[in-house]
């Protein structure tokens, strides 16, 4: 498909082709299935970021309705995500609401940037054990964070480093509330046993509705369970303050220049402020999100488009802010879900929206009865399937020691400082043990026709500079040797350089300062290079420097050979003339 200036609705035409009632019948049933996981895993992720669950559900709706219609993936399921709570929680801790909405806004002016420069691709440059190892201290954190509702421990708000997490958590032990808890063992538990159900049925709405109901005894013999009713309210439009979640739609707002308002113009101190947390949110978004869509890229065979995916989640992320939401990204549960469901085209993604807004409009008093300790199981279920234990321990076993160094790095940074300091300084490290591993496939060889070395098939006076792999900043030192270029005896340098892949600009000005070393002595210098584009590099550098006339310029070492017999030849012709006269 030919690129468009701001790709949109890629994947939606490509779904649109042959597009029939049976189609229509496979994602609508597929649409049905996600919605009934994404709407507690929606609220669950909103709790644990310290917002209320109508902000993950609000989320859902808005960002999961518009991405897939706009993105460049047939199946990709747009939401809040588990990777997410990590940076929110912090932020919403600082901010507050406003501070969320904002930054989400702001990142989605920022995705849109990154799919407009066509960074989309630039996801396969992550390294494995970066995304391992950041993915799997997200879990911990998350699982960690999950402990409170899960436990019934009342803690307000697990704030500070991951030490004082846990210590916190310790700390409050004595008030667990064994009701909740047992809840919650019973929703984990039925998250991972194999239990029998209906195809079309999540296992975890299933867990869900049988804690709820674990719960509702509970409260029968006169021992409450937290809940989403008890735990949260909202004001109703005649300003009652009410129990649980509102059951009213979404609504987008405007920029308001109104003090005091949610989506009020943020000041220029405040938009500096906050700059720093948006392109935090819009890094993480577009990593899960491309993430995601290669992963339902190998499930399905179908191939996404990834600058539309950007310019879609950006979009997504501005209208999620205006109506009160949280930020969003693919994620790769609920699209792996979508898949074995059965959707095929974009609106088996955009009708779950559909939905999880019915159930809100229909079945909010139903929702209200959903146990806290229900969406803390699905949280832990959730890091756990997110950790990759499996792969994070055979990383650690096979892979070289540098490998497991990076992924080490990443997750212990990941937990015990932030993620953008584990994604960061872990992408710091692999880049500078790939820069060693290139500066180690480099080698050369020299070879010559004098006393120290005498090789009887070169020319007299010749040396050979043999330089094989990539030549730049980090193989300078190890490619250009000095003491070899001071022989006396030598005359004529043959730099060979048909094995060197590609030259960084480094590269070129320590060829030109050897060049000019070289050529000051008044020595024949034959460069040996069959890459055009290296060729026409190199002249534009020699071009018009005293020493060109000392430098040529020869496709095979073979033909550098012949040129430097014949300047012998002729030096010896001259010189006995000389002698003559």
């Amino acid at each position: 498909m030919a690129q468009t200036p701001f790709p949109l609705g890629v994947a939606l035409i490509r779904g649109l082709k042959g597009y029939s009632f049976h189609t229509f019948k496979q994602d609508l049933l597929a649409a049905l299935v996600v919605s009934l996981l994404a709407l507690p895993l929606s609220m669950a992720l909103s709790i644990a970021v310290g917002l209320p669950p109508e902000q993950g559900i609000y989320t859902a709706i808005v960002a999961g309705f518009i991405v897939p219609l706009l993105g460049g993936s047939l199946n990709q399921v747009t939401g809040p995500t588990a990777a997410f709570v990590v940076i929110l929680a912090p932020i919403v801790a600082q901010y507050g609401l406003r501070g969320i909405v904002w930054s989400c806004i702001l990142s989605g002016f920022i995705l849109i940037g990154f799919g407009l420069s066509r960074m989309g691709k630039l996801i396969n440059y992550v390294p494995y054990p970066v995304t391992t190892g950041f993915t799997a201290g997200i879990a911990l954190v998350l699982a960690t964070l999950s402990l409170n509702d899960f436990l019934g421990l009342g803690i307000k708000a697990l704030e500070g480093p991951f030490v004082h997490k846990v210590s916190t958590l310790i700390q409050h032990l004595p008030g667990l509330n064994y009701f909740d808890m047992s809840v919650g063992l019973v929703t984990l538990v039925l998250l991972f046993l194999p239990i029998h159900r209906l195809k079309w049925l999540p296992n975890a709405v299933t867990a869900v509705v049988i804690g709820a109901l674990l719960a509702k005894v509970y409260h029968y013999f006169g021992y409450p369970v937290h809940t989403i009713g008890s735990h949260f309210s909202y004001l109703s439009p005649t300003g009652q303050t009410l129990a649980g979640i509102p059951p009213y739609p979404p609504t987008l707002g405007l920029p308001t220049f109104e003090a005091g308002h949610i989506l009020s113009i943020p000041s220029l101190t405040e938009l500096r402020t906050l700059l720093f947390p948006a392109f935090t949110i819009a890094i993480l978004a577009a990593l899960e999100s491309l993430l995601s869509a290669t992963v339902a890229d190998s499930i399905s065979g179908n191939k996404h488009q990834p600058d539309a995916e950007l310019n879609s989640l950006g979009i997504g992320n501005i209208l999620s802010g205006l109506a009160l939401g949280i930020p969003a990204t693919g994620a790769i549960a609920r699209t792996a879900t979508n898949i074995h469901s059965g959707g095929k085209t974009p609106f088996a993604a955009s009708m779950h929206a559909l939905f999880i807004l019915m159930y809100v409009l229909l079945f909010s008093k139903l929702i209200n009865y959903i146990p806290m300790s229900c969406l803390a199981a699905l949280l832990i279920n959730t890091a756990y399937r997110m950790s990759h234990y499996k792969q994070f321990y055979r990383t650690l076993q096979i892979a070289p020691r540098s490998d497991s160094f990076v992924l080490l790095t990443c997750f212990l940074l990941t937990v015990f400082v932030d993620m953008i300091a584990g994604v960061g300084i872990g992408m710091i490290c692999a880049a500078f043990l790939l820069i060693k591993r290139v500066t180690e496939m480099t080698h050369v060889e020299f070879e010559s026709n004098g006393p120290e070395s005498p090789s009887n098939h070169l020319p007299e006076g010749t040396l050979i500079h043999r330089i094989r792999g990539p030549l730049f900043f980090g193989t300078i030192e190890k490619a250009f040797d000095r003491q070899k270029l001071s022989y006396d005896h030598i005359t004529k340098f043959v730099v060979d350089m048909t094995n060197v892949p590609f030259i960084d600009m480094t590269g070129l000005v320590a060829i030109k300062s050897m060049l000019a070393s070289i050529a000051t002595l008044h020595r024949e210098v034959h460069l040996v290079c069959n890459v055009a584009q290296l060729e026409s590099k190199l002249k534009k550098k020699v071009k018009g420097e005293k020493f060109e006339p000392f430098v040529f310029f020869h496709k095979t070492l073979e033909e550098a050979l012949s040129a430097c017999n014949a300047s012998l030849e002729k030096q010896k012709t001259l010189k006995s003339k000389e002698l003559y006269v």
